[in-house]
């Protein structure tokens, strides 16, 4: 296919997401069993501008007075692919498959308006809601923070040193042009692509098969770690989800003591028993009920929270996800943490620790939501991660938000990863 054709299919995929309001990746699919005479590298490149388009939509809309699909896809070749109104013209001219022309009046807004000129929130990509949360969250600097979720996110894999190192991890996967991270201790980083460009399917990888990595994020890397999981502890990760930060708990405490991963969602869970047998791991209970876990209540050394969240941290890579998003919706997810929080901490040792992490970059969700805990449960008290963000990272320059000294925040902008927010709780002995 073309151009041309590449972009009609993704003004389709653009139309029937907001027609029939399903989720990016469903419409993606759908549309691929529909035209399979589409290759693999067609279909990339569809979804490329489906994601691009999605992740800059207000101010794509914005911009050319106009948020229809069929504008949204000519102002992703505009402002994202770098094409000029002429380029492209030359460029579709002749193609058949190509979408209808763009009509005259949103090329003439696209040359009329200027971004600077619009409402902040538009300039952000951001609902307007959202806006007083990301000002208190990062100050002055919350619109360089919004924009940065506008960005391509990279591929991050996360070395499993139960069966590989990071230098084996990089040299299987060279041709993918993998390198190391830099913060992760075993994080690998492929490149965002550019325009049509496809991430490699590194799961299809011999070296995947035999346990060497996992697909990872770097932030949430860099929240496992923060845990401090030391050989021999008795921990529980209360919300493991498919086991991401299981399996890296197991491999940082190097099979030694004991992890119990639990989740009240099934479907969520299922996924972690063929990735844990994958990564060799020998130290992990499952759990789908909490019947098991009665008797090691006030027992473990350390309790993570993953809780759930509105994934605002995530939107680079779920941008469909940020339209969607209400202040209901916000409300729904800080009462379910704050039901989590009571639940987990009540596993934790006198001594032990706890800590509370989202994928979230509002403070309701976050700092707030600790304050709230650590105001009725005077029995535990904040620990700092800075120190213990330095001597996991091996470095000093690079340092993560400290937001308020209730917990530290990772985010695109400021640390290059999804967005995260950390704090450890200790309870007093």
């Amino acid at each position: 296919m073309r151009l041309g054709g590449r972009l009609a299919g993704a003004i389709e995929v653009l139309e029937d997401i907001e027609t029939r309001r399903r989720p990016v990746a469903d419409a993606l699919k759908d549309w691929g069993l529909s035209h399979r005479f589409a290759g693999s590298g067609d279909r990339a490149a569809i979804g490329n501008i489906v994601y691009d388009a999605l992740r800059m939509k207000l101010s794509h809309a914005w911009l050319l007075d106009d948020d229809s699909a069929l504008t949204l896809g000519y102002a992703v070749m505009f402002r994202q692919w770098g094409f000029t109104p002429e380029a492209l013209a030359a460029e579709l001219d002749g193609d058949r498959f190509a979408p209808a022309p763009l009509p005259e009046e949103q090329v003439k807004a696209l040359s009329d308006r200027a971004i600077e000129d619009a409402p902040l929130h538009v300039q952000g990509d951001i609902p307007e809601w959202a806006v007083s949360s990301f000002e208190r969250n990062f100050g002055d600097n919350w619109l360089a923070e919004a924009k940065a979720l506008t960005a391509r996110p990279s591929l991050d894999l996360r070395a499993n040193t139960l069966k590989a190192d990071r230098d084996k991890v990089v040299k299987a996967l060279e041709r993918a042009g993998a390198e190391a991270c830099r913060l992760a201790p075993q994080g690998v980083r492929v490149a965002a692509g550019k325009l049509s460009d496809r991430l490699p399917n590194v799961t299809a990888e011999l070296s995947f098969a035999k346990g060497w990595f996992e697909v990872q994020d770097e932030g949430s890397q860099l929240v496992a770690g923060l845990v401090m999981a030391q050989e021999g502890e008795q921990i529980l990760d209360y919300c493991a989800g498919g086991g991401g930060k299981t399996l890296a708990l197991s491999a940082i405490v190097r099979n030694k003591g004991q992890i119990h991963a639990y989740d009240a969602d099934r479907k969520r869970l299922s996924p972690i028993i063929e990735r844990l047998k994958r990564a060799g791991t020998r130290n992990v209970q499952v759990h789908d009920g909490l019947a098991a876990l009665k008797p090691l209540v006030g027992k473990f050394d350390r309790v993570l929270i993953d809780a759930p969240c509105t994934g605002t941290g995530t939107w680079r890579r779920r941008p469909d996800t940020k339209w969607r998003l209400t202040e209901k919706n916000l409300g729904e997810r800080v009462t379910q943490q704050r039901e989590v929080l009571e639940a987990a901490a009540a596993y934790v040792r006198p001594g032990g620790h706890l800590a509370y992490v989202t994928c979230s970059l509002l403070p309701q969700e976050n700092q707030e939501q600790v304050k709230s805990f650590l105001a009725d449960h005077p029995e535990f008290e904040l620990r700092s991660s800075q120190a213990d963000f330095a001597k996991l990272t091996g470095q000093n320059e690079i340092k993560p938000i400290d937001t308020a000294g209730t917990g530290i925040t990772l985010s695109p902008a400021t640390t290059d990863t999804d967005g995260f927010y950390f704090c450890m709780l200790q309870r007093r002995a």
